[in-house]
């Protein structure tokens, strides 16, 4: 187990570097924002197009492992929903809370972590629960929030957020390589130098950045946050983790798909938050309350991973 915590422990001591600058104000507010959108749209950009660019399509997508991940996932979505219902909450609260239950900081920290930490075989699954994350559930909150507020549907104004989605860098630079994969081009020696070089970047700067972010946050509404907290890192992998082994998904795919759930919850739930005005305190604390308790959940992932 001490091994297994000292592997991690360089991810999170750069988080923690990030914190302590912002909040000594040595790295302003503004400068974390800056540096979140340099690894957004270039460095992890970079990182993920040469993953993909050199990943065979067929292998990625796997039925089991996506039935499983859908499965697992959607269940615990409709837990969060259901218990934030029974609070009272209203239908858009309830969707915000049933997100942060599930979505995890894949893009941030398991992108660059999980490879690191589980190997070059880890691409596949990591990117297809990033893809799963981005593509279903941010387009299913997007749909309810809308449909709660104005009482359904309307094409006219979920269309242009929808579109956002889609374009979103991530997805682009995914979509990019695995056409530049299935078209079998080879990545000419200076371009790959590039992509190897910028994508360096991607690691320290995302983490740096999740630490810096977490400085401006505050814990409040303990009881609702805590839940959220339990939910991620520890229903989450035991969810997808029961639907893995229903599904007879591959052990080792099915390791990464639970390591990825132990993640916390990711920053861009606080960003649909803050867009929509739904819940922004409880996401909040439930982002920094589970960041820091994944310093716990994801080196136990990670021996469990190691030991089969």
């Amino acid at each position: 187990m001490l091994a297994v915590f000292l592997k991690t422990l360089p991810f999170f001591g750069m988080i923690g570097l990030g914190w302590l600058a912002a909040r000594t104000r040595f790295f302003p507010q503004e400068g974390a924002a800056w540096l979140t959108k340099f690894v957004f749209y270039f460095a992890l950009s970079a990182m993920l197009f040469r993953f993909a660019a050199r990943l065979d399509l067929a292998a990625l997508f796997d039925r089991s492992f996506v039935l499983a991940y859908l499965a697992g996932s959607f269940g615990l979505w409709l837990v969060g929903m259901a218990v934030a219902r029974s609070r009272g909450l209203s239908l858009p609260e309830a969707a915000m809370e049933a997100q942060c239950c599930m979505i995890g900081n894949t893009g941030f920290l398991g992108v660059p972590m999980l490879v690191v930490l589980l190997g070059e075989r880890a691409v596949g699954p990591v990117l297809m629960v990033l893809t799963i994350d981005m593509l279903v559930f941010s387009t299913l909150i997007t749909l309810i929030i809308h449909a709660g507020r104005s009482g359904g549907l309307r094409l006219a104004t979920a269309a242009p957020i929808l579109r956002g989605i889609v374009a979103n860098p991530m997805v682009l630079s995914m979509l990019a390589g695995l056409t530049w994969a299935q078209m079998r081009l080879p990545l000419p020696g200076p371009f790959d130098e590039f992509l190897v070089m910028l994508g360096a970047a991607a690691t320290p700067g995302a983490l740096f950045a999740i630490g810096a972010s977490l400085a401006g946050r505050r814990i409040g509404r303990l009881a609702a946050s805590a839940w959220l907290t339990v939910a991620k890192l520890i229903l989450h992998p035991l969810a997808v983790g029961l639907a893995a082994w229903a599904f007879h998904v591959e052990p080792f795919a099915a390791g990464v798909m639970v390591a990825a759930a132990a993640l916390p919850v990711a920053g861009n739930v606080y960003i649909l938050a803050q867009y929509f005005g739904v819940a922004q305190q409880r996401v909040s604390a439930a982002i920094l309350m589970s960041t820091a308790g994944s310093i716990v959940t994801v080196p136990l992932v990670i021996l469990w991973i190691g030991q089969g």
